[in-house]
């Protein structure tokens, strides 16, 4: 398709803290570049007269009543726990 001269995939991938390689820079210019003419031509179709939407089609709530229920407990929630101590799921330290 079409590629997009002003991208600059560098900053692209940069504000996107990626490392890229050549190839890589080569391969997303281009898919990037594609999406970009596709949205050029989005912005080319007359909308005239449409009315903007979030959705297609008009949305109602779905939800069910939020009633109170009697929940799990502590021993039913830590039942598939690998390891557990004083009620609480133990896991592996990931900060120092």
């Amino acid at each position: 398709m079409a590629s997009a001269p002003q991208l600059n995939i560098d900053h692209v991938a940069h504000l996107a803290r990626l490392a890229l390689s050549p190839e890589e820079k080569a391969r997303y210019a281009q898919q990037l570049g594609d999406v970009l003419h596709h949205i050029e031509q989005l912005g080319k179709v007359d909308v005239t007269g449409v009315e903007p939407t979030a959705h297609a089609f008009p949305l109602v709530n779905v939800w069910a009543e939020d009633t109170p229920r009697p929940g799990l407990t502590a021993e039913a929630a830590l039942r598939n726990a690998p390891a557990q101590r004083d009620h609480m799921v133990v896991v592996p330290k990931v900060v120092e």
